[in-house]
């Protein structure tokens, strides 16, 4: 979510797009047989550095609405106006999410009415989209302190759901991968036909994990109307969110020992901990590039930052498009463009781990050198 120009952070900016060139990394390995354990996802309970990507974005999407939203916020006369302009944002995202959930990978024997019956619905982009929707609402209409008690109701009331309320089925509550009351209502709303076709019987970015998602995105709405405060002098403001980011990880690590920590369930813990993280990444940030001026290392960064939505969805859409060419192979088969390139210039000169991690971070490089030449021509496209 990109902000305009007035009170722009430069700190959000790098942290942004950090986020997005880490989201590109984990996701465009050269082979998903050889990654390294740290850009994985955990397979279960725990969380890895990769586990942290998407919160972080979500977090930032809410300190984004608190310095895109704050003038508006005083003034109630724009609030319908606002609201719809975000509802439109929500429905965009909403709508980028389903294209790359259907878009074919192959246009041969491509069937429209049979692909449309079981696109997924539930993704990336589309819970971006309804987590911003909900938190720009909620800081339109409610104070801080309304904001801060939302975010205690949504994590306990999620954690007494997911722990207490007996699963239809099941008959008892529990936290497993396929008979957990989340995975029961994605696969009775959305039946297991537009679930995450890896799975098919539960969604890592389901119904009812979408409810803490927003919990994120509202720590970070807190996070940016602390830092917009005039009346608090800037080692107050740093000194406070550090703290503030301790306390929420060592509640998430002590809440783990009931309730794990674990991002396809999106629990409670997970969102302390990650939303504890992000804050003291964004404090130091804060601190090293707004207050002390230190950013000659953040461009590359800030480069991603101002288009993050756009490469996040191109970088998705382009693999696709280029695998649907295909290239003869010495054994006379066929592979698409982009497992050709990895195959010819990435697998021969390293070992498989290595030159699956090497295409991932030319990807990361290919796409800068295209968002660079964007940010000097000031394109910005606003999603």
């Amino acid at each position: 979510m990109s902000l305009s120009k007035p009170q722009r952070l430069l700190s959000l900016d790098f942290f942004r797009g950090f986020t997005v060139a880490a989201m590109i990394l984990v996701n465009n390995p050269g082979s998903w047989a050889h990654i390294y354990a740290p850009l994985e996802h955990a397979e279960w309970n725990g969380c890895t550095p990769t586990d942290l990507v998407f919160p972080f974005f979500l977090f930032i999407v809410g300190v984004s609405i608190a310095y895109a939203m704050g003038s508006k916020k005083e003034d109630e006369s724009t609030h319908t106006k606002t609201i719809l302009k975000a509802l439109k944002r929500a429905l965009i995202l909403f709508g980028l999410g389903l294209i790359l959930a259907f878009f074919p990978r192959n246009f041969r024997g491509f069937d429209f009415i049979d692909s449309l019956q079981h696109v997924r619905i539930p993704g990336v982009l589309q819970r971006i989209g309804v987590v911003f929707f909900i938190s720009a609402v909620l800081f339109l209409k409610l104070s801080t302190k309304n904001i801060f008690k939302t975010i205690i109701l949504i994590l306990f009331g999620y954690w007494l759901l997911m722990t207490f309320i007996p699963v239809p089925g099941v008959g008892y509550a529990n936290l497993e991968k396929e008979t957990n009351l989340g995975a029961w209502l994605d696969r009775t709303l959305l039946t297991e036909a537009h679930l995450w076709k890896s799975a098919k019987t539960w969604d890592p970015e389901g119904i009812l994990s979408t409810l803490p998602a927003v919990a994120t995105g509202l720590f970070g709405v807190l996070v940016g109307v602390y830092l917009r405060r005039k009346d608090v002098e800037v080692g107050a403001k740093i000194a406070w969110l550090f703290s503030t980011g301790v306390a929420a990880v060592l509640l998430g690590l002590l809440w783990d020992l009931q309730f794990p920590i674990n991002k396809a369930l999106w629990t409670s813990s997970y969102v302390l901990y990650t939303g504890g993280l992000a804050t003291m990444i964004l404090a130091l940030s804060y601190w090293i590039i707004d207050v002390n001026h230190y950013s000659r290392f953040t461009k590359p960064f800030v480069v991603y930052g101002v288009n993050a939505i756009t490469v996040f969805f191109v970088s998705g859409l382009m693999p696709r498009l280029l695998n649907m060419i295909k290239i003869s192979t010495e054994d006379g088969g066929k592979v698409g463009a982009l497992t050709w390139f990895n195959q010819t210039y990435f697998t021969p000169y390293f070992s498989p781990i290595n030159a699956s991690l090497a295409y991932a971070i030319f990807v990361i490089l290919f796409f800068y050198i295209i968002l660079w030449i964007m940010y000097k021509k000031n394109i910005i496209i606003k999603v």
